[in-house]
């Protein structure tokens, strides 16, 4: 074979593009950069790449050839109408949905591999092959293998079942470098060698590797947070496997991409077959219950419906959906309380969506429906400090479900993507420090562990819910929480007032969730954020979070009279007086 041109090379590998005079064509030549040690090392790696030539799969290349020529083992590939990604790189950067599709499809060429058993050992730009359609094909699979016993010291990988998940993670961690180079356009610590710049990063060296904040393309947020924890300098925070970067990456790809769906998506099929949520524990009971009951006892049915937070939310998507409001409300603003619905639907309309919903726990098991619980019961208590905390004059079932509603995209979340709820828990952990005397390395946001596994964020995904069930913007507004990042302004409006009182309950109840040392300063932010507007401080919010369990419609029975029929926000969210 003729050497026409050196492709690319790194400490392990090189590629180069050769005139082969049998066939006539080009092809592509993968080389390791050192020569295996002796006969049994020469032995071994081509036991390797010959395994890995056995792999079928559309984003691995085909192996045309293997051979040792000269001392020198190789394989060879066609590369048909590709060219290295290295050649299809841009000074400016690439566009986000182009480099995260062309990342994309070698991770799913690596997970294949992986869960083979075969680890690629040298993830670099010159071995992805991309076509002219943007088909991307991963070369090179198994060449660095001999290369990690005699080649550099960053080379980490052990044998047996560790070495695999060892190779893993160093291949899901170059793809994020990769991608890294695509969206900048220049390669992570000025080194065009990806091997390298693993060696200078946690836990071998000490550089740090994070997306500019400026770059010649924009780079989205969800992207940007995709990118940084797959290059976080915290180990334990990095993707474990091809599968959870590429399920983030796909995941932000369909709701950039989705003409308008959004992260809704994401959740399209999930919500046909499993419903929004599972009745509460009980429910089928419940439900029972409800079909029991008579016409004439609706503040007891109501009682009931408010025990259930899926019936309650099922409801509420029923009332709201575009034919019953046209039919029975034409005119008038989304409906936001259980009687009302009820008033709606009448007493058979409520035995259906009650023996409509999914029996508890749905598809999770005892780990995710343990964890759901706990959020349900997270649920309720914010629902009873705002109760407490609401001003005079307004409706506490409106109160109360605005604050379980900015808890929607949570609940979805833990119901329908358990294991990536549980990454998010985890990726907001903080860490001990690593060293004495340093201080601990605090976890992400839930915002940005949302888009780092999802790739989109949790505040979202409940807005797309409830827009889905027909509620307008002004009560997709209210069930999005303050950003914990701003302070909150005066209310100007009733709705921006129910905003705040929901935030308000639900950053006090997160504020329990933290660890013992962070309670007292997470009570005191909430005071400091709130309690001018709500008239608290320290001792009225702990005597709220304190408060017994209370139904909405106990509380309303001070008011003089129900609500009327224009239940618009404004309207519902102050009782007559």
């Amino acid at each position: 074979m003729q050497l026409l041109q050196l492709l690319g090379k790194s400490e392990r590998t090189m590629a180069w593009r050769v005139a082969d005079p049998r066939s006539g064509q080009e092809l592509m030549l993968v080389l390791p950069r050192v020569q295996p040690a002796d006969a049994a090392a020469l032995e071994r790696w081509q036991q390797t790449v010959r395994q890995a030539s056995r792999l079928n799969h559309p984003q691995l290349a085909a192996v045309v050839e293997t051979g040792v020529q000269d001392g020198w083992p190789y394989v060879a590939y066609d590369p048909r109408d590709s060219a290295t990604l290295t050649e299809k790189m841009s000074a400016r950067g690439l566009p986000g949905l182009e480099a995260a599709a062309w990342i994309t499809q070698a991770l799913q060429g690596l997970a294949y591999a992986h869960e083979a058993g075969l680890g690629h050992h040298d993830v670099q730009p010159h071995l992805l092959l991309v076509s002219d359609s943007g088909q991307v094909r991963v070369a090179g699979l198994g060449v660095a293998s001999e290369m990690l016993s005699v080649g550099p010291a960053a080379a980490p990988e052990a044998g047996g079942l560790r070495g695999q998940r060892e190779a893993a993670e160093r291949d899901v961690l170059a793809c994020g470098l990769v991608l890294y180079t695509l969206l900048c356009g220049q390669p992570a610590l000025e080194e065009p060698d990806v091997g390298r710049v693993i060696a200078r990063m946690p836990p071998l060296g000490r550089d740090i590797v994070r997306l500019p904040w400026t770059t010649a393309q924009p780079v989205p947020e969800p992207l940007r947070a995709i990118v940084n924890r797959a290059t976080d300098r915290q180990e334990r925070q990095r993707y474990r496997n091809a599968r959870t970067l590429l399920r983030a990456l796909e995941g932000w790809q369909r709701t950039e991409s989705s003409n308008g769906g959004g992260p809704l998506v994401l959740l399209t099929d999930k919500l046909r077959t499993a419903g929004v949520l599972p009745a509460s524990p009980g429910g089928a009971d419940q439900a029972a219950r409800v079909a029991m009951m008579e016409r004439e006892r609706t503040i007891e049915l109501a009682e009931a419906v408010l025990e259930d937070m899926a019936l309650s939310f099922e409801l509420l998507r029923l009332v709201n959906s575009a034919q019953v409001r046209g039919a029975q409300i034409s005119g008038s603003g989304p409906v936001l309380t259980v009687r009302r619905a009820i008033a709606m639907l009448g007493l058979e309309g409520v035995r259906r969506a009650a023996l409509a919903l999914r029996p508890w726990p749905g598809p999770l098991n005892d780990v995710g429906a343990a964890e759901l619980q706990r959020l349900f019961d997270r649920c309720r208590r914010a629902g009873r400090v705002a109760l407490v905390l609401r001003p005079a004059g307004y409706d506490a079932e409106v109160v109360y479900l605005i604050t379980l509603l900015q808890n929607l995209g949570r609940l979805v979340v833990h119901y329908h993507f358990p294991d990536e709820a549980q990454q998010i828990r985890r990726l907001m952990q903080p860490a001990p420090p690593a060293r004495e005397g340093e201080s601990e390395d605090p976890g992400m946001t839930e915002e940005g562990a949302a888009f780092a596994v999802l790739g989109t964020d949790i505040e979202s995904i409940g807005a797309a819910v409830a827009r889905y069930w027909g509620l307008d913007d002004a009560v997709l507004s209210m069930v999005r929480r303050q950003p914990v990042a701003t302070n909150p302004r005066t209310p100007d409006t009733d709705d921006d007032l129910l905003r705040a009182l929901g935030s308000c309950a639900n950053e006090a109840v997160d504020a329990l969730a933290q660890p013992t040392p962070r309670i007292v300063q997470g009570l005191t932010r909430v005071v400091s954020r709130y309690g001018r507007l709500f008239n608290f401080g320290v001792r009225e919010l702990q005597a709220a979070l304190q408060a017994q369990a209370i139904s909405p419609l106990t509380v309303q029975a001070t008011a003089p009279a129900p609500l009327g029929p224009a239940e618009t926000p404004a309207h519902a969210a102050r009782a007559p007086r």
